[in-house]
């Protein structure tokens, strides 16, 4: 009976605790009306500051009159047409190379070392997570420390490193340095080391009897890494994949010290191109042109993986 009182007595003792300290209804923290229009404002303060100059591009390129300097704002233009795409479709730059080509250069480097990091990162990635063996630490601080470098730091080395790789066979002649697979080796020197770190994040999160649970019901370690842990790594490997992809996409110095030919050329050697020596001499509307459709691939990317992008970032970053 004392017991129960006492129990009685406990419980009384904390509803009224928690009825003190209860939150307070929703309604008493709304704002008011000056604070929310106040919000507000400066929302859409932002807002239009980030969509104003997008929307002005896009009536850039669509403006007929072919203007060497932009001179006024103005986002409907008078005669709007598609002509300056047409124009880029067919020739964008000075050199003879169509857009299709570029962008096929593109892809192809693009896609290529988006692939190839994400490949030998995973494996990399999964050995510091899961493995313990002599000189580990050693090789992760490198591994950490080429993150840190920056990219264009290392253009010499690789230049001259690349270059010296040249096949002569009859009338053939290659150098890896100026061709398409210099530039990817080029461009993944400096994607594993953000593909490795941000996987290892990731797979630090999956937990160990998961794959340990496989191994007693009879799954090799091998079986354990491809059919449990890897499926689980998918949206760490879709958000690494995207910035390695949207990385090489968007990359101009390397290619532009490394090759020499035209054929070669990717779409941001080719909006490079467009400018003339001086910039009175631009066409800026066929300028807004392919500057919208070298940004509309990766866009449409992104919204496609966007809900990726957050979450695998977040916790590689923290576990990392």
């Amino acid at each position: 009976m004392r017991s129960e009182m006492s129990d009685n007595s406990s419980t009384s003792f904390v509803t009224r605790l928690a009825k003190r300290f209860k939150a307070k209804p929703s309604s008493s923290r709304r704002l008011g009306l000056g604070p929310q229009l106040l919000l507000q404002l400066i929302m859409f303060t932002i807002a239009a500051s980030v969509m104003y100059p997008l929307l002005w591009v896009i009536s850039l390129s669509l403006d007929p009159r072919n203007i060497l300097r932009p001179t006024e704002l103005r986002l409907i233009p008078p005669g709007a047409t598609l002509e300056n795409y047409r124009q880029v479709f067919i020739q964008p730059t000075p050199n003879p190379v169509s857009l299709s080509e570029l962008a096929l250069n593109s892809f192809s480097l693009s896609i290529g070392t988006a692939i190839v990091s994400v490949l030998i990162g995973v494996f990399a990635a999964y050995a510091f997570s899961r493995r313990r063996f002599a000189g580990r630490q050693a090789l992760m601080i490198s591994v950490l420390a080429v993150l840190m470098l920056p990219a264009i730091a290392t253009l010499p080395a690789l230049f001259v490193l690349l270059n010296r790789v040249q096949i002569s066979i009859g009338e053939i002649q290659f150098n890896l340095r100026n061709s398409l697979w210099g530039v990817s080796l080029a461009v993944l020197s400096g994607l594993l080391p953000f593909a490795i770190w941000n996987l290892k994040g990731y797979l630090d999160t999956i937990p160990k009897d998961l794959e340990e649970a496989a191994l007693i019901d009879g799954c090799t370690r091998n079986q354990a890494f491809f059919r449990v842990t890897l499926p689980l790594a998918v949206p760490a490997l879709a958000v690494t994949g995207f910035l390695g992809f949207m990385a090489t996409w968007s990359e101009f110095a390397i290619s532009w010290q490394f090759l020499t030919n035209p054929k070669d050329f990717t779409l941001a050697m080719g909006l490079y191109n467009m400018v003339g020596q001086f910039a009175g001499s631009v066409s800026w509307s066929r300028f807004s042109a392919m500057a919208i459709l070298f940004a509309l691939p990766v866009s449409v990317v992104y919204l496609y993986l966007q809900k990726y992008i957050v979450s695998g970032l977040a916790i590689g970053g923290v576990k990392g």
